[in-house]
This record gives C-alpha cells, structure tokens and sequence, in this order.
C-alpha cells in the first residue's frame, strides 16, 4: 500500500498532510500513512471522471456488466490479510466482513445482470404518424442514460458494502457514470486494498482510465460536492453530514441531486394478540435486532410501541432483561462511541424519559440500553424521540389504545423501515394502520426485524426525510440504478445517429414500449 490517491488510473500524493487509520479496538494509529488530497488532486480527479464519461457511458451494456464481474471477481480474491485488516479497522469480527463482502461482490453481480436485461434503459418508442389530424405526430424516441460523474461517499459502519465498492459505487458504474469516492477516514487501507482490486478490474476489462478515482482527506468532500463536474452525489451517514452535502448541491450554480441515507429510528409494532401468543419469544428477538452488530445499523429498531396493559409491560421486562443480559461491544472507532454515550446520556437527562435496563455506560464497550418515554413526547414531536440513537439502544413508548397508537405513528418523521410484529387477528383489527405506515417508511416489514437488508430487484432502503434526502429513490437493490440515470427523447432522428437501445434493429434485443406496446420485434 503506498497510502496515495486514486486519479484517473494513477497514483498521487502532491499533498502534505498525513492521515492514519486507527485500530478501532485499542485506539492507537495503524503505521500506514495516507496522503489528504490537495484541491489540485480533487479537481484532477474530478476530471479525470468527466473525461471518462463520454468512452465509458457509451460502451454497450454488455461492456460494462463484464467490467461489474470483474470488480466482483477481483472483491472475492482478497485474501485472508485483507480480512484482517477491516477487522483491526473497524472492530467487526471476520465473519462479519466476509459476509459483507459476499454481499458487495454479489450486487456488482446483480448490477451486471441488470445491465445484461436491459430494461433500465427505459426505451420508448412512438413512431411518426404523418396522417394523423389536425396535426402530424413526429418519431419520438426516448431512452435513460448516465447523468454524468457521481461522488460517493464512503460509510464507516459498512466498510465494505457501503463504501468504496459498495451500492452507490455499483449503481453508479453500472448506469454508466464514472465515480469519485471519497474514502472514509476510519478504514483508509481496507479502501486502498479495494480501490486497488477495482483498478484491477478496470485494467483487465479495457475500461477508461478515469472510471474510477479515490480520495483521502477531511474537508475534500466540499470541494469535490462543488466541483462542476461532479452530476450527483451519493451519500450514507448522519443527519447533520447529508444536510450539509445537500445544501452544497443546492447552492451550486448547476445544483445536483444528492441521495443521502441519513437517519432512521425503525419503529417496531408489537399488537396485542402477537403479545399474548408469543411475547417472550418477540422480545428474545427483537433484542437480537438491537444489539446485533452493536447497533450500528440504519434499520436499528430504536423506537418500540405497544398499547397500555399487562401484556405489554410483562413484554417490556422481558425486553429489559435481554438486553441488561447482553455483554458490552467494541464499536467501530472512539467517535461512534463518543456519539452513542452522548446519545444515552441525553436520554437519561430528559424528565419525560426513564431508564429500564442496561448496564452504566463506562469504558470503551458499549451497553445495550432499554428506555421508555411519555407518549406525549413523540406526539408533540419532541426532538430527542426523532433523533437515532445509533448503537445497542432503544426507547419503549406505551399508548392508551388503537387511536392513540395511529396518532403516535403518524407524528413520526420519515423512517427506511416501520416493523409490525401482529398475529392474524391483529391484522385485522389494526389494518388501518398500513396506509399510515407507508407514508412514514419505504420498507414496511411483517413478523420480521428490520437489521437484515437482502440484496434484490424489490428491495427499497430509502423512504421520506429524514431517512433519506429523497424518497423516490433506494440505495440497495436494483431500482438503486435509477439515482443516476436521466431520461433523454430523440425527435426525428436518423437510425444511425441512434442509441443502440432505440434502432430499427433492435441489437440489443430489449422489450420496448412501441406504440403503446411491449415487443421485442425489429421495426420495419
């Protein structure tokens, strides 16, 4: 590892400053040093991104899926010292990242398979009708194409699927756009060590050169945001950093589309009969949803309601017990537990919230941690019961009944995931809640815990602010392409001049719309 940038295949470290990872269980500094990019470097990585584009969104679909199994390929040779190294810089254990990866080499593999079918290219054909009165219709050909350089921001609880290969990266590549990510401070040599595999598979499959750049540095996300270049921004972190990105790409001169994953509190359902059928075996559970991977997921059920009664309170003690019986847990860095034991803290300030179980906050492990909070926090809209604690805890919250439970969930903020735990009579009974729920969410989950994201065509990790910075799109799953793709109509065009997606010929053999149609016939 030489610790230096990633620009339009080469390598540079112009910049003076240093940066070290730390080992994120003992704090020290790993012994790699990494270059922070001076603005020359993000300006040259930036363009090197947009002289790629042209080459690189204009290769055949086919083209770029090879390249998407190549990184893949590439992703799943890293041996067992790259393993180690994502566990010394993150504290994840080795089965973990090994999971991890096979997620991120599989959704480049499931980006390929999107390109090889075809249909994101959205083709729609209306054919010239000359005698159509009182006015003739002229051929209209619209198709989807990258919207240009896309900037990733790497995540620092997924080093991996979230990060420098991860979804954005896949989607972006995948739709043609060439990327800029920006490396996250906390797992710089895990990002060298796949930066590297991804110039390798750029290398062997003939991509352009600049269809992958890399950065290290604090600060240099401004500069790379602001970079006119730069025609979208993905994103997955907190609240505060997906605002700041967002406004950046407002106030630039051509603003841009930033996707940004930001904050999420997963309210998790529990009805009442699914409470008198099965209510230790749903809090054994949902205590292995909150305390898995030390919390350090944005589908971390942080919110639990539940309606006034014995069922419910012996639901709570159940709860309390399982996560007071749970052993401490190294997080990824001294900076996510610094934030978690701020967040614990603020709640055991708050009078309109009481703590249930877990053990004092002390040390570097982090405790799981029950609370339960006043009803008329969350329908006032008390800030602290919007925001993610992020880590092992959660806040219980009782209503009256069935009225003040819809009144409770429909004063929620925007959520990626909203859980119902119910038996049939509950479904019943409760069914008006549904319509509710997917207001608030994008996922809307059923006997399930929502720390379990699957890779797939019909997944949605998105929904409306503050979970996301735009509700219409995901960051996981195929549909994640669409961020990076803009419509494009060619009106009386010859065949020639065509995208291959919309000839006579059809060589890509794709289902079109023509004429109000689905066919994958040639036209005449």
């Amino acid at each position: 590892m030489t610790g230096s940038n990633f620009i339009g295949g080469q390598r540079s470290a112009a910049g003076r400053v240093r940066l070290h990872s730390l080992d994120a269980r003992t704090g020290e500094a790993l012994p790699q040093a990494f270059t922070q990019a001076t603005p020359e470097e993000v300006d040259a990585a930036a363009q090197a991104a947009e002289a790629a584009f042209a080459e690189y969104n204009a290769l055949a679909p086919q083209r770029r899926a090879q390249f998407l199994d190549a990184i893949a390929d590439q992703l799943d040779a890293l041996d067992d010292t790259f393993i180690a190294t994502v566990c010394r810089e993150t504290a994840l254990p080795a089965g973990r990242i090994q999971g991890e990866r096979a997620r991120t080499s599989n959704q480049m593999r499931l980006f390929a398979q999107v390109l090889r079918r075809g249909d994101f290219l959205g083709a729609r054909i209306d054919r010239a009708q000359p005698q159509r009165q009182p006015l003739p219709r002229p051929d209209l050909r619209q198709y989807r194409t990258g919207v240009g350089p896309v900037a990733v921001f790497g995540a620092s609880n997924f080093p991996l699927a979230f990060s420098t290969a991860g979804g954005d990266t896949a989607a972006a590549l995948a739709a043609g756009c060439p990327v800029v990510v920006k490396a996250h401070s906390g797992h710089m040599a895990t990002a060298e060590q796949v930066a590297e595999a991804i110039e390798r598979a750029v290398l062997a499959t003939g991509m352009p050169a600049g269809v992958f750049n890399m950065i290290y540095g604090a600060g240099v996300g401004e500069a790379l945001v602001r970079h006119p270049a730069i025609q979208a921004v993905g994103f997955t972190g907190s609240l505060k950093g997906g605002r700041a990105l967002c406004e950046l790409a407002a106030a630039r001169p051509q603003p841009i589309p930033v996707f940004a994953e930001m904050s999420s509190i997963n309210p998790v359902l529990v009805l009442p009969a699914a409470l008198q059928a099965r209510g230790e075996q749903v809090a054994r559970e949902l205590a292995g949803s909150v305390v898995l991977g030390c919390g350090q997921f944005c589908t971390n059920p942080g919110l639990v309601l539940g309606i006034a009664g014995e069922a419910f309170s012996s639901f709570l003690t159940a709860l309390g017990a399982q996560l007071a019986d749970q052993p401490g847990q190294t997080m990824l860095n001294t900076g996510t537990l610094r934030s978690y034991t701020q967040g614990v803290q603020r709640l055991h300030q708050h009078p309109g919230v009481r703590h249930l179980a877990g053990a004092e906050q002390a040390g570097d492990q982090a405790q799981a941690q029950l609370f339960q909070a006043d009803v008329s926090l969350l329908l006032n809209g008390d800030a602290l019961l919007q925001e993610e604690v992020f880590g092992p805890a959660t806040v219980a919250v009782t209503v009256a009944d069935e009225a003040e439970l819809r009144r409770a969930v429909q004063a929620l903020p925007g959520q990626l995931t909203a859980t119902l735990i119910a038996e049939p009579h509950d479904l019943q009974r409760f069914a008006a809640l549904v319509p509710v729920l997917q207001r608030k969410a994008g996922r809307l989950l059923l006997n399930g815990y929502p720390t379990g994201v699957e890779v797939c065509d019909a997944m949605v990790h998105g929904g409306p602010y503050p979970a996301t910075s735009d509700a219409r799109g995901t960051s996981v799953g195929t549909l994640a392409i669409d961020r990076f793709l803009r419509p494009v109509c060619y009106q009386d065009y010859p065949d020639a001049l065509l995208p291959d997606a919309l000839k006579n010929a059809n060589p890509l053999g794709l289902q079109r719309l023509v004429d109000g149609q689905h066919s994958r016939e040639a036209l005449a």
